[in-house]
């Protein structure tokens, strides 16, 4: 009986230090930041955030597939986002079907301190250019962020995670990167 008490106190402190530290975060965000660019807030489908970056062509998307992993895709504009699906078939889906199958009910865009959706037109094109064309799909040598790698810089390098990726954006943007959650209007 004590064994699962302790380790709901034990869950019950970990969510308090994780919204404290996310807390933190948002209110220094505004901040210059310090150091090396990097990765200064993920995609958090308890705690988003309180503000909504609009995507323009070319921005970084995400969302969240069972809590385990992420899932990338480039926004396209006019409601598509180019995907690189589990079938190898690059695609361009609506936000509702970027989702399906997937866990939670956020879209994330890469975005810098400010609010400001980080990607680029170029990203965009290269995305357009590949839909309705196949990779051999591979879950870490192949996957939807070597995809958005490859659209956003015009590099294929083999991307096995989604922390990984992040350390590549932030050297390609020099800047800290903030995952927030798009607005999404029609």
């Amino acid at each position: 009986m004590a064994l699962p008490a302790l380790l709901l106190l034990a869950g019950a402190l970990a969510a308090v230090e994780y919204h404290d530290h996310r807390r933190q975060v948002q209110a220094r965000r505004y901040r210059t930041p310090s150091g090396p660019a990097r990765l200064a807030l993920g995609p958090s489908q308890w705690m988003p955030g309180a503000v909504a970056v609009t995507p323009t062509p070319g921005t970084l998307m995400a969302c969240h597939v069972f809590g385990v992993v992420e899932h990338t895709g480039i926004w396209l504009g006019g409601d598509c986002i180019a995907e690189l699906h589990g079938s190898g078939l690059v695609r361009g889906v609506s936000a509702q079907r970027f989702l399906h199958n997937r866990s939670g009910a956020t879209i994330f865009c890469l975005s810098d301190s400010r609010h400001r959706a980080l990607g680029s037109e170029r990203a965009a094109e290269r995305a357009a250019k590949a839909l309705f064309t196949y990779r051999d799909y591979h879950l870490r040598r192949n996957n939807c962020h070597r995809f958005v790698w490859a659209c956003l810089s015009g590099q294929e390098q083999v991307i096995p995670s989604f922390s990984a990726l992040n350390r590549l954006l932030a050297e390609h943007h020099d800047t800290h990167l903030y995952w927030d959650p798009a607005r999404l209007s029609p």
